[in-house]
């Protein structure tokens, strides 16, 4: 990124911009209002906060912290840019937020700062989150991708291997789970995230991908939840995942409740991001460390293994009065050493690629030599302006058939498939 350290604001503070301008005088102190959701490893980001203060003299940073569910946190943060509120001067988004927050106005674009050449040391699924209609507007802080973790004890225990298929994997479960039944009888055979939030979508796309289904039509123009594909991989779902292997209970779990069974010991595979690791092998709150194996996801029978493209990135209001001091802060945050950092202390993804032969990273997480062709390869949900609405039919519709086993699947897709396909209309008529 271009270095920010020596160079006069167009503002005329004393760090820099990309946009140049000549020196004044330097202006008081700045306190950035910085939205965030609670994080996984709070003492690694409080570090990560006093570093770049202590980088920046001038400049303090005053979090917010929004609720962990992306639902909610989205809900609190659109309020606020709806609002027009100058106090607000960058947050974190949602891979899938960008098309809706450009849309509407609300995110600033970072094209000036955020060149060409410097885009290219990231992870291309990464950078192309976060442009839309050619502009880019956010900052890849890390990249998130769904995959399977397993008990590595339990599998070598029966003589398995990691499942490549689902399954598969439901018949190793019931296998452990026979096996087990005297001594663990308290354990499942598969634990992830079923709550109606978006949790549920990211799940959802791996399980209907991995059937050849999908969302949408390839050309985005029409809902597809009714072809076979992806009919089947929805019905499997309900009757082996939720009926066999998981708890009823798994209808209410978002990634910290899934993520509690499985470090205590009560599941034999569950789904998750990577962050996943690095607590799955901490004492202090897993009773599993040196029992988790990690793999990429499950495939069907003539699919291929697909991931939830997930991760955050930075950006900046449209409507902050700080915008230099807040790319100060992006540029700090996302800079190899910080990204460094963070795969080391919290276990999160790097976006740059460089880290991912970097021996220090690799050390702490020896799953990210494997896993990066997954990170490569990840298929991210549907982009367009209208997508908030998209995911909150598809999470109703996901969450109906699963919970209620008598419903009517190919009648619940087709009410979704009428409404998603009357939201997307607009945007057509829109453009065209």
């Amino acid at each position: 990124m271009v270095l920010l350290c020596n160079v006069p604001l167009a503002h005329g503070r004393e760090f820099g911009t990309a946009r140049g301008s000549s020196p004044t005088l330097v202006s008081p102190p700045v306190t950035l209002h910085f939205v965030t959701w609670k994080a996984d490893h709070p003492q690694a980001w409080d570090e990560a906060i006093r570093r770049f203060e202590q980088a920046h003299p001038r400049i303090r940073v005053n979090r917010e912290i929004a609720p962990h569910s992306s639902t909610a946190y989205h809900d609190l943060l659109t309020q606020k840019l709806k609002n027009r509120d100058v106090s607000l001067d960058l947050f974190f988004m949602d891979v899938i937020w960008p098309a809706e927050f450009a849309a509407a106005g609300w995110a600033f674009p970072l094209d000036e700062y955020f060149p060409q050449n410097e885009r290219e040391k990231f992870l291309p699924a990464t950078i192309a989150s976060g442009v839309y209609r050619h502009h880019i507007y956010g900052v890849p802080s890390r990249i998130d991708s769904g995959m399977l973790y397993y008990r590595k004890d339990l599998l070598e225990k029966y003589g398995f291997s990691p499942p490549s298929t689902w399954n598969e994997l439901v018949r190793q479960a019931e296998a452990v789970l026979e096996g087990e039944r005297t001594t663990h009888p308290l354990l499942r055979g598969y634990s992830g995230q079923f709550k109606q939030y978006e949790g549920l979508v990211c799940g959802m796309l791996e399980f209907v991908g991995s059937h050849n289904g999908s969302f949408l039509t390839e050309d985005g123009r029409r809902s597809n939840l009714t072809a076979p594909e992806s009919l089947l991989a929805v019905r499997f779902v309900r009757e082996q995942i939720i009926q066999r292997l998981a708890t009823p209970a798994a209808l209410t779990y978002q990634e910290p409740e899934s993520l509690a069974v499985f470090i205590q010991g009560k599941a034999v595979f569950h789904r998750n991001w990577p962050y996943a690791w690095g607590l799955a092998n901490d004492p202090r709150h897993s009773k599993i460390v040196g029992k988790v194996g990690v793999t990429t996801l499950p495939r069907f029978s003539g699919g291929k293994s697909m991931s939830a493209l997930g991760g955050w990135l930075y950006g900046i209001s449209a409507y902050s009065q700080h915008p230099d001091e807040a790319w100060a802060f992006i540029e700090f945050m996302t800079s190899p050493a910080l990204q460094k950092y963070f795969a080391i202390h919290a276990s999160l993804a790097p976006s740059r690629l460089a880290l991912y032969a970097d021996p220090e990273v690799l050390h702490a997480n020896p799953q990210y030599k494997d896993l990066l062709p997954v990170f490569r390869t990840a298929r991210p949900r549907p982009r367009t302006p209208v997508y908030p609405i998209v995911s909150h039919i598809l999470q109703r519709y996901f969450s109906r058939v699963l919970a209620f086993p008598k419903t009517d699947i190919l009648e619940e897709a087709q009410e979704a498939d009428r409404k998603i396909n009357r939201f997307l209309a607009l945007v057509r008529d829109a453009r065209e």
